[in-house]
Parts: C-alpha cells; sequence; structure tokens
C-alpha cells in the first residue's frame, strides 16, 4: 500500500493536473500559444500517471469495502468467505498499481532523450590531467560508437604529451542525456606517469559536464547588446583553409559570465550558430542550477573545482579499479571501461537513482 506523504504527494498533483485543465479550457488561452503549449505538455506529461493513481484510488475503495464485509458478523458464511476471498485479489491488483504508478513515476524525463553537449577539462595535476583528459575522451568515443551516437567535436584545447586542457563534442543519437547524465562531475586518476623515475604514483583530476540540447534553447531571449563575439584562428588539424582564415568563433555573455568557443566547421557562420546553441544551453543550465541551489538533494549537480578531493568516480591503474563513490561500486575492469564498455557503472547508476527518487517520494 501506498504511504501517507505518497499519497498526499500523488494527491496534490491530481489537484495541479485539474487546474490545468481548467486553464486549457479558457478560451483565453489561445491568445498565449506559449502558454498554451507549456500546459498540454505538462497534461501530457502527467497524464498516466493521474490515471494510474486514480485506478489505485478505485481499487483501495472496493478493497476497503471487500475487507469491511469479510469482517460483518451479520453476514453469512459464505458471503464473508467470499468476501476475504475478493479482498486478497483486490490486495493484490493494489500492489501491482502501486508497482506502475512507481514506473510511471520514474519514467524517462523530458531531457532523457535529448543530444548532448559533453565538456571534459582539466583540473589538478598538470600534464597528467591533460592526458586523462583524452583518455576519458577516448572512452566517451568508443562507448558512443558502441551505443551508434554521432559525435562532433566543437573546441579542443591541446595540452602536452598528447593530452587536452579542454575538449567539448556534441554528441547525438538515441536518449543520449539519459545515459551520459549520470558522467557529471569530478573523475580522479590515480597512476604512475612516464615520466616519474620514482615509480610514484600521482593522483589527477578532470571535470565533466553533460548539458542537454533542449528545445527551449529557442527561448531563451539574448540581448546582442550582451555579447561579445570574437574570431580567430583554429588550432589543430585542418589545412591550408583553417591556417588562413578566422572561422573560429568566441562568444561571451556579460550577465553571466559564460564564455563559449566553437572551431570544428571550417565556415565562420556554423561555427556561431553552434557556440550560440551552446551559449542557449549554459544559460539554460545556469538558471536551473540557481533554481535547485536550495534543495537539500541535488543530484544531478555538474562539476566541482576540479580539485583531487572533489571527485564521483575515481580510476586507479596499479590496481586495474574504478570506483563509483556515488554508489560504493568497485570494478576490477579498468581496461574494459577504458575502452567504452560503461554500461557496467552507467546501469547500477541509473537504477540506484529510481530507487533514490522513488524513496525520496515514498517517504518525504
Amino acid at each position: 500500500m501506498m504511504t501517507p506523504q505518497a499519497l498526499e504527494k500523488l494527491q496534490e498533483i491530481c489537484r495541479h493536473y485539474d487546474q490545468i485543465n481548467d486553464r486549457l479550457n479558457d478560451q483565453n488561452i489561445y491568445k498565449q500559444p506559449q502558454l498554451l503549449a507549456q500546459l498540454t505538455r505538462e497534461k501530457v506529461r502527467m497524464q498516466p500517471l493521474v490515471e494510474a493513481f486514480h485506478t489505485y484510488q478505485s481499487l483501495c475503495v472496493r478493497l476497503t469495502q471487500s475487507e469491511a464485509l469479510a469482517r460483518d458478523k451479520s453476514e453469512s458464511d459464505e458471503m464473508r468467505a467470499l468476501a476475504s476471498d475478493d479482498s486478497d485479489s483486490l490486495r493484490a491488483d493494489c500492489a501491482q498499481w502501486v508497482d506502475k504508478i512507481r514506473q510511471v513515476m520514474l519514467a524517462p524525463d523530458d531531457h532523457d532523450k535529448c543530444n548532448v553537449f559533453l565538456e571534459i577539462r582539466a583540473g589538478t595535476g598538470g600534464i597528467e590531467a591533460g592526458i586523462f583528459v583524452n583518455d576519458l575522451l577516448q572512452m566517451y568515443l568508443r562507448y558512443a560508437e558502441y551505443r551508434k551516437w554521432h559525435v562532433e567535436i566543437l573546441h579542443q584545447h591541446p595540452s602536452e604529451l598528447g593530452g587536452y586542457k579542454e575538449m567539448i563534442l556534441r554528441v547525438s543519437g538515441d536518449s543520449v542525456y539519459a545515459h551520459l547524465k549520470f558522467e557529471s562531475g569530478a573523475h580522479r586518476v590515480q597512476r604512475v606517469p612516464e615520466t616519474e623515475s620514482q615509480g610514484r604514483i600521482h593522483t589527477s583530476a578532470c571535470t565533466v559536464a553533460v548539458l542537454p540540447e533542449i528545445a527551449q534553447i529557442d527561448e531563451v531571449d539574448i540581448d546582442r547588446a550582451d555579447l561579445r563575439i570574437d574570431t580567430f584562428r583554429a588550432s589543430g588539424a585542418g589545412g591550408q583553409h583553417i591556417n588562413k582564415t578566422d572561422s573560429a568563433v568566441r562568444i561571451t555573455h556579460f550577465p553571466s559570465g559564460i564564455v563559449v568557443e566553437c572551431q570544428n566547421e571550417r565556415s565562420q557562420h556554423k561555427n556561431r550558430e553552434q557556440a550560440m546553441s551552446l551559449l542557449k544551453v549554459r544559460i539554460l543550465e545556469q538558471q536551473r542550477a540557481q533554481m535547485t541551489a536550495q534543495q537539500s538533494a541535488e543530484r544531478r549537480s555538474l562539476v566541482g573545482s576540479g580539485d583531487r578531493s572533489e571527485r564521483i568516480r575515481t580510476y586507479n591503474f596499479p590496481q586495474g579499479r574504478v570506483t563509483d563513490h556515488r554508489i560504493h561500486l568497485t570494478l576490477y575492469k579498468l581496461n574494459e571501461i577504458l575502452l567504452g564498455d560503461l554500461e557496467m557503472i552507467i546501469t547500477p547508476l541509473i537504477e540506484a537513482d529510481h530507487d533514490c527518487r522513488w524513496q525520496e517520494f515514498a517517504t518525504h
């Protein structure tokens, strides 16, 4: 059966659903197309949960009536026995609908099907941190290949010994955000660098941010007066065109302090377009983070400072071990994971998130 806390929350959801219906039935709503679209999306999202809860409530009413009949001494033994059997059946039905409500509650959210901007940056650790950025890059590229996703490199800032100070990718395909959203955070590596003559283990860190490329970016209103747009020559491979033209674009948004760069395309116009999309996504993410800053349990906050002590996952090369500290998962399969076999970490993270969300809903 449902906990009192869960029942109260579901009843509040139903009241909100009824309020949305009332607003949608108001003819004046058609004068506000954006609000109409927003309310319609919200209704569609809430409808399966509301319908499932109404079914559950109906079964609970029947169960209460049946249990009362089974206890009624004025009824015949045969009637009470039938009512008792009916109660057992209804109790099982109620349990099944609790499971269905849980499944609906934990259905993919609006962003799960989105493409993403994947950003990897070197933190503490100097050259080793830059090399680890490349390790993570190759891991995500192989995982994307396994999932048959398409990857575009939007910006890269090479460092020494084949590493990168920063790498920004756009990953598109089926349910990209659903699978990568828990990669956001600080990743720590422990290994002996090739340049270390004493054989000492060094610890370095990188930060990963996964930002959903959501449809609402077109609704982000940016005043052009708040922007500074710089063009410059792209770095890295690209042939004579890149070496001779200022095709790379850097956009600075003064109110938020956000700076984005894009140099992947040969066309300055396309780079500007990609950079504006990334800017809008970061502004939306900044707004979302500000809205949730007061919440006590923000499970999906993005990156910290990049310090070694702030980490979601540790990659220990001497032991061949990978540990995800959020769910206390340790796997001695470092090579397989770096070769792109991330499902063994991502699947437990998704399951743990489902359990956590349901517990929060049902008990708080």
